[in-house]
């Protein structure tokens, strides 16, 4: 027998993992695009809308409130459903909410329509690294996703530039469509990006996270190992009370204070 783990150990690096990289890394433009969008634009709405300083405080606040809320929710229902899924609706949905920001016809909807679109990156952006739905698919193949930093680079440069160019012009509602186009493009590459083998597996569905390995091998050039893939001994799910657990209480603390 194998697991899943195994099975990649055996298959290596090879260009699965480098188209697999790019069309994940290139999440990190879209999302930074849509975060960095607020700081191009908020001079603009406020001279539009004739805002006071906390009511353009409040979009940048509200952006990061769904964002906080719904990467909670997205996060349970990525565990139960599948990363796939869920990133694929994370994307639909901050495309959609961010061109309908760019009709916004009041501060009001604004707001809100912003705060639907940071929800919407919370699918493919839940904070750190780490926590990522798109890095929990990607870490089971991609060893260099520190690299994805530079995705998150581009894309903040990218938005200022666009609004150098494009806000004196055609004004910052041409801006967010703009910017909404990266993510969108993205979706045409969700077809070849498979659900995370270690969560078939984690599901019982090995004859998925078979599937799986076997393309990877294939695309890559490399040999499966030999046997049958098993299935992991069943543990207990994480529960967010663990978080406060004695044993645990200080380093989520510190994280929650460092964050």
């Amino acid at each position: 027998t194998f697991t899943v783990e195994e099975a990649v150990e055996t298959i290596g690096f090879g260009r699965f993992h480098i188209v697999l990289f790019l069309i994940m890394g290139s999440t990190g433009v879209a999302e930074a695009m849509e975060i960095m969008l607020i700081a191009v634009v908020s001079p603009l709405i406020r001279c539009e809308w004739q805002l006071q300083d906390w009511q353009v405080a409040l979009v940048t606040t509200m952006v990061f409130f769904g964002y906080m809320v719904f990467s909670i929710v997205l996060g349970l229902l990525a565990d139960r459903y599948g990363r796939w899924k869920i990133l694929l609706l994370s994307f639909l949905w901050a495309a959609y909410f961010s061109l309908l920001t760019s009709f916004a016809p009041s501060y009001i909807w604004f707001v809100f329509l912003r705060a639907m679109v940071g929800g919407g990156v919370s699918g493919h952006a839940q904070g750190k690294e780490e926590n990522k739905q798109i890095v929990v698919m990607c870490s089971c193949f991609n060893p260099f996703l520190s690299l994805g930093k530079v995705f998150w680079l581009a894309g903040s440069l990218l938005i200022i530039g666009l609004a150098w160019v494009v806000n004196p012009t055609i004004g910052w509602r041409w801006l967010i469509r703009i910017a909404s186009v990266p993510g969108i493009l993205l979706i045409l590459g969700f077809k070849f990006i498979p659900e995370s083998a270690r969560y078939n597996v984690s599901m019982g569905n090995t004859a998925a996270a078979l599937a799986t390995l076997q393309r990877i091998a294939k695309m890559n050039g490399a040999a499966m190992p030999e046997g049958v893939l098993k299935e992991p001994a069943k543990e207990r799910r994480g529960r967010f009370k663990d978080l406060i657990h004695p044993k645990y209480l200080r380093t989520t603390l510190q994280i929650w204070i460092i964050w």
